[in-house]
């Protein structure tokens, strides 16, 4: 293969690169002032540039770097671990495959620890520490400060890297008069995984709520990824001498000031004089997998459904004064808060009384961002008699493909054994997987070969399908989910969401007993994450989340709250 794409670039006057020999090895040690045995997923990086440490430039986007990566088990402090030519790597397979040239290399440790589940298996994951499963950032993980190296075409060579580093703890934010960061500990939740499992929320009170203690309000809850603080609102403008920055992903000019200016624009919103009164929470519940849970009841992560709805929630309504009833509480997100946000009015619908979901992860595995989950054989080429057409992971606007599915899941694979890469696949398989017999989730799909399971993926369709589990149970599920289900999403996302969106509003349309009764839209050209608004950008839209729904739920309120709802004390 290596023959025929140096072939290829001679004939079309391409650059062709010199690969590396087959001797090249890494050697990484750590010192025991860092701690005894280690357990967790090694890994060693490269980059040809300096723009940022190796650790944070590894993607599967053409800028993506190279990274390979290996289990590890009782690494004792001082003792070698080597990378060679046998450890899988990405974009490359093998260290043999890298080009010769001048690298940044970094090492680090995804450090692991054992869970003691209750129905007595025993799992090796990384803990959460407070940054939202991010490996790179993980507080307690070990790592090296980057070195400049040279690799060479020929002759043996080792480099030796000690990680010396641990990625200090992160100091948690403090509550403010609007603000209260909430902990609490599930007993649900810590009966599964055998240990003290502990769920946050972010709260922002309302306005006067210290002066009108005879209120009681409606909840708004933020489905999203890991909050570390509650974003988006701020008591102060923008300094004036903030310095701009430019966000390619919107390509907007002094987007951290536009990002500023609307924090501040949306707490002088949520103190004015007419904004109806209400309690916005954003929830933690980061897992061993992922920075979320995906807010349901799962067989590897537990029951984090029932642990939301059951005792989360209801503690926030309580220490708040909220109102606590089914008819006034609502959710809302984008991505994969877009299909929690759906998840739980459909799978707890007299718990939520409407769910505005936003370019949802998908809800139809029909539409299993580019592939068919049940028909097709491979999830990373498309079926051929004779040759790979691969998969498409993501585009632009105009349909230009970033990546793969392959690309994507190789990744993954690198990062972590075990569906443990802390990535979007990977926790898809954590959350909708059985648990195999070794404890872990059972593979959707091989993630070398991406072979599909369909065994599986019938599982998947029967607990995680919400589109087919609202067609099977619509008989029961429509009288209660009617006028509670609003979906949006751009017909251009990145990730091929909007496919999914279209079976489903097939389904919801053409289904009268009882109608939805809701709202499904889409975004002309619009990408990943479009929420439902026509006259802003994307990079405008997504810092308006906690009030751009209001009327609609304030309508909703009317129209179904049951007699003798209060519907006064928090309209002050």
């Amino acid at each position: 293969m290596r023959k025929l794409l140096i072939s290829i670039c001679l004939l079309f006057g391409l650059t062709a690169y010199a690969s590396a020999n087959n001797n090249i090895t890494v050697s990484v040690d750590f010192p025991s002032n860092l701690g005894g045995e280690q357990d967790g997923r090694l890994m060693v990086m490269f980059a040809n540039n300096d723009r940022s440490e190796p650790r944070f430039q590894i993607n599967p986007s053409a800028t993506g770097q190279i990274i390979f990566g290996k289990d590890v088990t009782d690494w004792k402090p001082g003792d070698t671990q080597t990378i060679d030519n046998g450890i899988l790597g990405y974009p490359f397979d093998s260290l043999k495959d890298m080009p010769a040239g001048d690298y940044y290399v970094q090492t680090i440790i995804n450090r692991y620890k054992d869970f003691h589940l209750s129905n007595g298996k025993t799992v090796s994951l990384p803990p959460e520490m407070g940054e939202g499963q991010k490996w790179n950032r993980k507080p307690g993980n070990f790592y090296s400060k980057p070195m400049k190296v040279t690799i060479s075409e020929n002759g043996a060579q080792n480099i030796e890297i000690t990680m010396d580093q641990e990625i200090p703890p992160i100091e948690p934010p403090k509550d403010t008069k609007y603000i209260k960061y909430v902990k609490m500990k599930s007993e649900l939740l810590s009966e599964f995984w055998g240990e003290d499992v502990i769920l946050g929320a972010n709260v922002l009170l309302p306005e006067g709520f210290d002066e009108h203690p005879e209120a009681k309000y409606p909840l708004m809850i933020f489905h999203g990824h890991f909050p570390y603080d509650f974003g988006g609102f701020s008591e102060t403008p923008p300094d004036p001498n903030m310095e701009p920055t430019y966000s390619s992903r919107f390509g907007i000019e002094g987007y951290n000031i536009v990002q500023a200016q609307a924090a501040h624009d949306f707490y002088k919103k949520w103190i004015s004089k007419n904004f109806p009164r209400f309690i916005i929470i954003e929830i933690q519940h980061a897992t061993p997998y992922y920075d979320d849970s995906y807010a349901v009841n799962s067989a590897s992560q537990g029951p984090y459904g029932d642990a939301l709805t059951y005792e989360l929630i209801p503690h926030v309504e309580k220490m708040f004064r909220g109102i606590g009833e089914g008819w006034s509480r609502f959710t809302y997100g984008g991505s994969t808060g877009g299909w929690e946000a759906l998840a739980v009015q459909v799978f707890y619908p007299d718990e939520y009384n409407g769910t505005f979901a936003a370019c949802p992860d998908p809800i139809d595995f029909r539409a299993y961002t580019a592939l068919n989950l049940y028909e097709d054989k491979n999830a990373y080429f498309y079926d051929s008699d004779f040759s790979k057409k691969p998969r498409p992971g993501r585009r632009d606007y105009l349909g230009n493909i970033g990546y793969t599915l392959f690309d994507d899941n190789r990744l993954e694979a690198v990062i972590g054994s075990k569906s443990r890469s802390g990535r979007q696949y990977d926790i898809w398989e954590a959350t909708y997987s059985p648990m195999g017999e070794d404890g872990y989730p059972k593979r959707i799909w091989n993630k070398l070969t991406g072979e599909i399971d369909h065994e599986v993926a019938e599982y998947w369709k029967e607990n995680f399908d919400l589109r087919h589990i609202m067609e099977r149970d619509w008989a029961t599920l429509g009288p209660k989910l009617e006028g509670k289900i609003n979906i949006y999403v751009g017909d251009m996302d990145n990730y091929y969401l909007n496919n999914a969106v279209y079976l489903t509003e097939e389904f919801l349309e053409n289904t009268k007993a009882p109608y939805y009764n809701g709202d499904v839209d889409y975004g002309d050209r619009a990408e990943h994450c479009w929420n439902g608004d026509h006259e802003n950008g994307n990079g405008i839209s997504r810092l308006n989340y906690n009030f751009m729904y209001v009327d609609k739920i304030l309508k909703r309120i009317e129209e179904s709250a049951p007699e003798g709802a209060d519907l006064t004390s928090w309209r002050y």
